[in-house]
């Protein structure tokens, strides 16, 4: 899992090709459904993942929002070459 860093109550994860952390501006959130899209699983199989952790999310209300990076993050560690 890659580290991040925390001010002012707002935590930004740190991408692993990044040096630096990212700014919140510049960061771009995706619903669960659209999170879903890429994946290409379904809305729960997303839930799962942000409810175990796997999958790094912001809560707003009562919905969810992942970053975008977390996504690609994810999905190149989860990578695996069949056979």
């Amino acid at each position: 899992m890659s580290s991040g860093w925390c001010a002012e109550q707002v935590c930004v994860p740190m991408s692993e090709s990044q040096d630096r952390p990212t700014k919140l501006s510049e960061m771009r959130f995706l619903t669960v459904a659209e999170v879903a899209a890429v994946m290409r699983v379904s809305r729960m199989t997303v839930y799962r993942l942000v409810h175990a952790g796997e999958l790094a999310s912001v809560r707003v209300g009562r919905s969810f929002r992942v970053p975008e990076q977390a996504v690609h993050d994810y999905l190149r560690g989860a990578y695996t070459e069949a056979g």
